[in-house]
Formats: C-alpha cells, structure tokens, sequence
C-alpha cells in the first residue's frame, strides 16, 4: 500500500527529532530521568490527564506525546502520526485538510483535500474492497466479488453501488441518461433534471420538469422486521409549472390519508386525520394549524415571523427577529434580538442537554447531563480568546488563544495540528489524582502539580515543579519546603 513509504517515514522522522532533544537536554543539564525544562527550546513532562510523558521543542513547531491510550507525534502545522495502542488503528494528516489518511484495522481511507481518495477493508458484505475517487470525476471499486466491482468516468460512462445516497447508479454521457436505484424504485432521467420515467413496487411516475409531473403508488404490502405483513401506504401526487402547482394524496390505505393543495404564491393546503394546515399566501401569510397528534394549535401572521402555539405538544411565543419563546416535553428553544442571545435544551432521559449561544460562536456555553449517572460534561468557548472543556471523568483543559475550536469543536485534527500554535496560555486538571499543569508561551513558564498518597500517614502529599525563562529559573515546593535553583548552577537555595 501507498501509505506504508508515508509511515516508514513518520517513524525515522520521529526517531531523529528524539534524538535532537536528546541534544537539547544535554544541553540543559538534567539527566536523562528527570524532566527537561528549558520551555520553550525544549521542555518534557509527565502527562496531566493520561499516564505518560510529552516532549515539546521549538515551542509549538515539534512535540511527541507518549500514554496508555496513544503515541503522537507533531510538526504543527505540517503532519502529525496517531497510532492507538488499545485498538488497532492509526490516523495521519498532512497539511491537514489537504491529505489525511485513517485506518482502522482492515479498513483504510486516504483522501487529499476531499476530492481525491482511495479506501479499502471490509465493506457492509464482509468482503474486503478498495475504492478510488477523484471527486467528482472517477470512481472505481474492486471486490473479490465481480458483482460489487464498479466504474465511472464522469460525464462519459459509469456505474456506482452503493454511493451518492443510491444503491445503484448508471449513466452515459450525463446528464444526458442516468439511471438510479433506491431500494425498489428505479428512475430513468433524461436530460437531468428534465425528464425521467420512474416505476418501482405498485410505482408508476413521469415528470418533464418544470412544466408537469405525475405518479402514482398502489397499496402493497411487506414483511417487517417480526415476520409480520403490513401494508405500505400508496400515493398520487402531480404538480404543474413547478412550483406554482401541486396536489397529491399520501396514506393512501392506511387510517392517516394526507391531501395537500397548493397554487403559489396564493395559498397552501393541508388535511388528513392527525393535521389540518392552511396558508395564504405562502410561505410570508397568515397560517393556521390544528395538529391534533401532537396536541397544539398554531397561529401565524405572517409564518414564520410571528407565531404563536399552545398545546401539550408545543407551546410558542415568537416576533422574529425581537424575541421567542418555544417549548414542548423534550425540547426547549428560545432567543432574544436573534442573533444576540440563542438558547436551546434538549431533555429526554438520560440525556440533559443545554447551549447558550451569543452572536452564534461569538460565545457559546455548552452542558450535558446524564440524569442517571448524574456526571456532566461542559464546554466553553469564546471565540477568539480562550476555550474550555469538563469531560464525563470531570477532568479538565482550558487554552487561550482559541482561532478555530469554537467553529470545529472536539475536531481531533485541530488540535493536533494547529491549536499548538496560537494557544498561548494551556492548563489541565486531572478529576481522579488531583493533578493540574498550566504553561504559558510554550513552557517558556510551566508549573506541575501532583498529588501523591503518603504511606505512612495514608493521606496526600502534593508536590509542584515549575520553570521558567528557559529554565533559568526552577523552583519546587515539597512538605519539606521551597526550592529554587537558578541559571543551571548546581545546589538549590530555600525561599
């Protein structure tokens, strides 16, 4: 495969930036089992919310990252290599987004700037195929079985399973002929998006698009996933000078029929057993909806502006863009001066799940719940100054600056490959051992804190570590007192 060169490479790039800071410790003075502290020339240090080690040089431009779950290594922005050590899978990016490639046992996918891939592993028959695309151009897969094998050249001839939300696709000389299938429903398109005949179970339809369109399905029924038989609603449906005209019938055959009329700009109707709707003029009128499923009534004057619902199902007072108040059982929605303030929840057991936003990710405040466990997890971000995050353990990150967390959040390539370089200011707390770090301008100061169990007494002993100015100046604070150590001369001074 292509990408073993790539991870050959990652490995020998590796292995000699470790030597290099090798060097740099040397240089530094410490021996090779204590911590190197010359922030930010070079600096290593024990991991704060995993067991491990890290080793940062040049500040933000090298760091390798060594734990339990993981090894990676860096060269913001340019490439970094993630293998996890408890499952067999590995991910490496390249000028991320531009090339990146993800494996995860069997299965692999590289693609460059999301137009160019090839992919394999198992797919959805377990068996192993390979794909290539070179969007929207060619697309190729090869399987040991023939059946699943495919190609496309785009626009001249091809034939796709199982993409571009189809399970089939066929076409010659596109957009010219295009044959597509989903599950039974089979359409041929001429001139796309103009004509097409479509036929299917009990399914019969034309359109010549935008001037008329017909089609009509017939009651069947199907076997579901309990053996039993059940019937499939059928349809009519047709519209004329699209969209100006359409009317069509749906549950047909089934205890819900749903006629719909409309002639837009004019009015819009809806009536079946569950929902009445009126409209007009659509969509910017007045509007009137009785949902006697869901168990409210609805006003608008003009919808969606100004709308108000009161019911069990769905209670709303809205005057857009001034304020709006929104609720039901699950769901809860509201805002004032939209954009300015935005809130939203989402409670449906065990999930609790609230957002304040203002100005969209100007700021944004983010909780949520297990109302079983009782943990939560929460995150703030405030776009451009600074990011924070509790996960489900409690433990804790927050970094100042923040260019792109708060538009891409929990997006691993961010952070590998570009949150090192603008965050200024880094700290962590560990939940479970009580352990925190905080670094400012790439360890040019950085502090460590961990708490350890005392034997002897059975209680805690916290010990801090801290350097700053190139590791000019040390100092560590034990029960036994204050330490400092200055410009790498030999002993410490108490303070």
């Amino acid at each position: 495969m292509p990408m073993a060169h790539l991870n050959r490479r990652s490995s020998a790039l590796r292995h000699a930036l470790v030597l290099g800071l090798a060097w740099a410790a040397a240089f530094c003075g410490p021996t090779q089992a204590e911590p190197v502290s010359a922030g930010p020339l070079a600096s290593r240090f024990g991991l704060t919310l995993a067991h491990g080690e890290r080793t940062d040089v040049l500040g933000p431009l090298f760091y390798d990252e060594a734990s339990t779950e993981h090894d990676l290594t860096a060269l913001p922005p340019l490439w970094s290599c993630t293998r996890y050590r408890e499952i067999d899978a590995k991910e490496i990016d390249v000028l991320y987004p531009l090339l990146t490639y993800d494996r995860f046992g069997e299965e692999y996918r590289v693609q460059l700037f999301q137009l160019f891939s090839f992919a394999g592993g198992q797919n959805q028959n377990s068996t192993n195929a390979h794909r290539f695309t070179v969007f929207p151009f060619y697309f190729q897969q090869r399987s040991p079985v023939p059946a699943e094998n495919y190609t496309a050249f785009l626009p001249f001839y091809g034939n796709l399973r199982n993409r571009l939300f189809r399970d089939e696709i066929h076409f010659v000389l596109w957009p010219a002929y295009v044959q597509t299938r989903k599950r039974d429903v089979v359409t041929d398109n001429f001139l796309v998006p103009f004509f097409h005949l479509r036929h299917g179970d009990g399914l019969q339809g034309w359109q010549f698009w935008p001037l008329l369109g017909a089609e009509q399905k017939k009651v069947t029924q199907r076997t579901n996933h309990w053996g039993d038989v059940e019937n499939v609603g059928g349809h009519d449906k047709l519209f004329a000078l699209w969209p100006i005209f359409s009317k069509q019938t749906t549950g047909l055959g089934t205890t819900n029929v749903n006629d719909r009329l409309a002639v837009l700009p004019l009015f819009s109707l809806q009536k079946s057993a569950l929902r009445d709707s009126t409209a007009a003029p659509w969509p910017l009128g007045l509007s009137y909806t009785v949902d006697r499923e869901k168990k409210y009534t609805e006003w608008g004057a003009p919808w969606p502006l100004i709308v108000f619902a009161r019911g069990e199902g769905k209670t709303t007072s809205r005057v857009w863009p001034f304020f709006s108040q929104s609720h039901n059982a699950t769901l809860q929605s509201d805002f004032y001066l939209w954009p300015l303030y935005k809130f939203n929840r989402v409670h449906a057991d065990p999930l609790d799940r609230e957002r304040t936003r203002i100005l969209f990710f100007l700021y944004s405040d983010t909780v949520e719940r297990n109302t079983e466990t009782g943990k939560a997890k929460h995150r703030v971000d405030a776009w451009p100054f600074f990011t924070f995050r509790r996960d489900w353990n409690g433990h804790e990150r927050s970094q100042a600056l923040a260019l792109l967390e708060p538009f891409l959040p929990n997006n691993k390539s961010i952070e590998r490959n570009y949150s090192p370089l603008w965050a200024l200011w880094r700290a962590e707390k560990n939940a479970v051992t009580g352990a925190h770090a905080e670094s400012f301008l790439w360890n040019l100061y950085r502090q460590d804190t961990i708490v350890a169990t005392n034997s002897a007494t059975s209680g805690s002993v916290t010990n801090t570590k801290g350097s700053m100015l190139f590791g000019l100046v040390r100092w560590r604070v034990t029960p036994e007192g204050r330490k400092a150590k200055w410009f790498y001369l030999p002993g410490e001074t108490t303070y």
